[in-house]
């Protein structure tokens, strides 16, 4: 008996329109006609304005802040559920509090884990997201997760750029396991900055294990908040003799003077995916920026978990 589809409705949060947008054109089909009403409180309610009884909902809301993203996304969720929706995956580019994914020290949160809760407790069968700051954070569902890879993004473009003696770069030890990933695309050394923070955005000191003297280097990391890491990293890797030096980065949060930061530093250019919607002012106003989108990516993954196939299939790097 062969399977049966059942119709896919798109619908995206107010804090990831721009993506969800580009999503709905790649897939083919427009997004859901959804309003957003607000009190004089500040209070949101979602509303859908066209019947997704029996059909499976997708949607797509990264939960950056501010924190309204992450409520409005609940919301949604909850009334879909109430509206007899068949399946409902929630589609979260950047997961948010993904920092928070264990007690580094005495009585404080482990924000991942609630995020998982409330998404679960909220109606969601199943998440969709990209690069957590920490794979082991699946295991904070009881639902399935479909975790994808962003370096079928970044792979191909870092490969254009033909860099001649390129070696890749983790701005801390946290982050080595995804710097060999990307090195065996590459057959690439792979360099370590060990740094030692004061304080939350803060880094102490840092020093450099292994040698970048005349290298072209690839810093690779899953998000940029401040950029102050990413940034003394490159300054430490060019004054220790590397060629050039360039940043690859999943979520572009870059609050507080992060563009700032970013146009003043010697990396060459920063490369982020839009994931986070970006801030168009001051995107212009700093040039090392290379934006690229995941959208194909998110619309190709829709499609197979609705037609049942694989999604490690999309994974396939030439």
């Amino acid at each position: 008996m062969p399977l049966q589809f059942n119709t896919v409705k798109l619908f995206a949060g107010s804090g990831t329109l721009e993506l969800a947008e580009k999503i709905s054109k790649s897939y083919g089909k427009p997004l859901g006609d959804k309003t957003l009403s607000k009190f004089s409180d500040g209070e949101i309610q979602p509303h859908y304005n066209e019947s997704v009884r029996g059909s499976d909902v997708f949607l797509i809301q990264s939960t950056n802040q501010p924190t309204d993203n992450l409520f409005e996304l609940l919301l949604m969720i909850d009334a879909a559920k109430r509206a007899s929706a068949h399946y409902i995956t929630v589609v979260v580019p950047y997961f948010g509090f993904a920092r928070q994914d264990r007690k580094d020290k005495p009585r404080v949160a482990i924000g991942a884990k609630l995020m998982a809760n409330l998404i679960t407790a909220a109606g969601a069968h199943r998440i969709m997201t990209m690069d957590l700051h920490a794979a082991q954070i699946q295991g904070f569902f009881d639902i399935p997760v479909d975790h994808l890879d962003g370096s079928i993004i970044f792979v191909p473009y870092i490969k254009s750029l033909k860099l001649p003696n390129l070696t890749i770069a983790s701005p801390d030890m946290g982050g080595s396991y995804r710097a060999r990933t990307f090195a065996k695309f590459f057959n690439a050394e792979v360099i370590i900055c060990d740094k030692r923070r004061k304080r939350a955005n803060e880094i102490e000191s840092m020093s450099i294990i292994g040698d970048v003297t005349g290298q072209d280097v690839v810093l690779i990391d899953d998000i940029c908040d401040t950029a102050g890491t990413l940034s003394k990293a490159a300054a430490l890797i060019m004054e220790n003799g590397a060629n050039s030096v360039r940043a690859v980065c999943t979520h572009a949060v870059l609050s507080g003077k992060a563009y700032d930061t970013i146009e003043n530093s010697v990396l060459t250019e920063m490369i982020v995916t839009d994931t986070i919607q970006l801030n168009p002012e001051k995107t212009k106003e700093c040039s090392k920026i290379k934006l690229l989108s995941t959208a194909d990516l998110f619309a190709n993954a829709i499609k197979n978990i609705n037609e049942h196939s694989s999604i490690s299939d999309l994974f396939q790097v030439d």
